[in-house]
């Protein structure tokens, strides 16, 4: 692996970690908090492109569960990784892998990008919402559309929003990248 790769995977790694720690808004009527998170995994894969990106959240993955407090809030450990957001985390690896795929395809100039982008985001939030939303409702003992309920359909616009600035920043970020490189 290449310093340069190395040094950008653990960059969106420490975003990841950082955008994390910023205070969750806990919602009273759900175990899943508002938090950056998802935007830091977006930004990733956008970023990064789909191998990288992914690998980045796989690294965040991987410190959290070994018990670093790299998780909202600044939590980390098995309890986190098995607790009711654990299907979250999992999702975020496979939605920056999805975001970074879809992404790249949009570096072409024969392709529609809006109707691309907007299918990178909705794909991407799938993969997070998706695991997600399975997880808790096995681990909440609840049918997956009261879980959908309690935990995905009122995120869905915020991370909309979420998303749409990370696909928005991710052209001058990966520019910035690329002269920096040089």
């Amino acid at each position: 692996m290449r310093s340069q790769t190395i040094t950008q995977v653990g960059l969106f790694t420490a975003v990841t970690i950082v955008l994390s720690w910023i205070p969750p808004i806990p919602l009273p009527f759900s175990p899943v908090p508002i938090t950056l998170q998802v935007f830091a995994v977006l930004l990733s894969g956008a970023v990064l492109g789909a191998k990288k990106g992914a690998l980045s959240q796989i690294v965040y993955w991987f410190l959290g569960a070994i018990g670093l407090p790299v998780f909202s809030g600044g939590t980390g450990g098995l309890g986190v990784v098995f607790g009711p957001t654990g299907g979250y985390l999992i999702g975020f690896i496979a939605a920056a892998f999805v975001l970074g795929t879809l992404i790249s395809l949009g570096e072409k100039p024969d392709a529609s990008r809006a109707i691309l982008y907007a299918t990178a985001v909705a794909a991407s939030l799938f993969c997070v919402y998706l695991p997600g939303t399975l997880w808790l409702a096995h681990y909440l003992g609840i049918s997956i559309p009261a879980a959908a309920g309690i935990a995905t359909l009122p995120y869905i616009p915020l991370d909309l929003v979420k998303a749409l600035l990370a696909v928005s920043l991710a052209l001058p970020i990966r520019r910035r990248l690329k002269t920096a490189v040089r």
